[in-house]
């Protein structure tokens, strides 16, 4: 009962060849769609995950760093707080006599100058 028809080979032939056709230049079309999308991202600047995850570990370390440092800093101030107080006194006692020498200097250059002409 098969006959051979040359017509429907033919186009059955032609059928597939078109699938494989259009199946290919899918493939090609998702191939240059995916390096554009690279393209705009990597223009954009953004980061990689691991380039990320790099990073957030770095500021967690810093973080836990600071926060020891902070908590030392606590503990010396702690002590150091009572002995503090008495030197910030003494500080502007001894700050006084210095800004009267440098108030007199400026008077001295001016007075230097008329003698230079």
């Amino acid at each position: 009962m098969q006959s051979e028809n040359r017509f429907f080979d033919d186009l059955a032939k032609m059928v597939n060849g078109i699938a494989g056709t259009v199946a290919g230049a899918g493939r090609e079309a998702e191939s240059a769609m995916r390096d554009r999308a690279k393209e705009w991202v990597g223009r954009m600047d953004f980061v990689s995950r691991e380039e990320f995850e790099a990073v957030k570990k770095m500021a967690a370390t810093a973080r836990a760093e600071a926060e020891a440092l902070k908590a030392r800093l606590d503990k010396l101030e702690g002590v150091a707080k009572p002995a503090a107080a008495p030197k910030a006194a003494a500080k502007p006692a001894a700050a006084k006599p210095a800004a009267k020498p440098a108030a007199a200097k400026p008077a001295t250059k001016a007075a230097a100058k008329p003698k230079a002409k």
